[in-house]
């Protein structure tokens, strides 16, 4: 069975509706941080169990509740989301983890580093600067995972 992850991040409290149609269908969603709403969440909880983190923007007791960095298995495949990767203190190795989802730079990326996958799923909410305005999907099945970025604006 292939277990869809849908990956969100920097919405800034503006849940678009192509954000949302984009991510329906979802086993799970993961949100990489500035949420900066809690209806957010809400929101994206009505479509797939969410796995969020907080991010430099979040702020207020519904953020304190979010911690910096968690870490989810999907099948076979953890993942572990950060906001910044900066903020990055574990030994991925070490730890098992195949995955990790990041937000904060705004720009969408998918890199793989020493067997690691990184995928930064880009900015879902106010376009900043001439980024693209996108989200992304992780596919697991079994051990393998793939990952593709969409841009949700033209």
């Amino acid at each position: 069975m292939i277990l869809r992850v849908g990956l969100i991040s920097d919405t800034h409290g503006l849940l678009r509706p192509e954000a949302m149609e984009f991510l329906r269908g979802s086993h799970f969603i993961v949100h990489a941080g500035d949420i900066c709403e809690p209806r957010i969440l809400s929101g994206l909880d009505a479509l797939a169990p969410v796995t969020a983190v907080r991010g430099n923007n979040d702020r207020g007791p519904w953020a304190e509740e979010l911690r910096c960095a968690e870490s989810l298995r999907v099948g076979e495949v953890t993942i572990h989301v950060v906001h910044d990767l900066a903020d990055l203190d574990i030994d991925l190795s070490s730890a098992g983890i195949r995955v990790v989802v990041s937000g904060h730079s705004h720009k969408p990326h998918i890199e793989e580093r020493n067997g690691i996958l990184f995928v930064n799923p880009g900015s879902a909410g106010p376009r900043r600067f001439r980024l693209p305005v996108a989200a992304a999907e992780l596919l697991v099945e079994g051990q393998s995972v793939t990952a593709r970025i969409t841009e949700l604006l033209n």
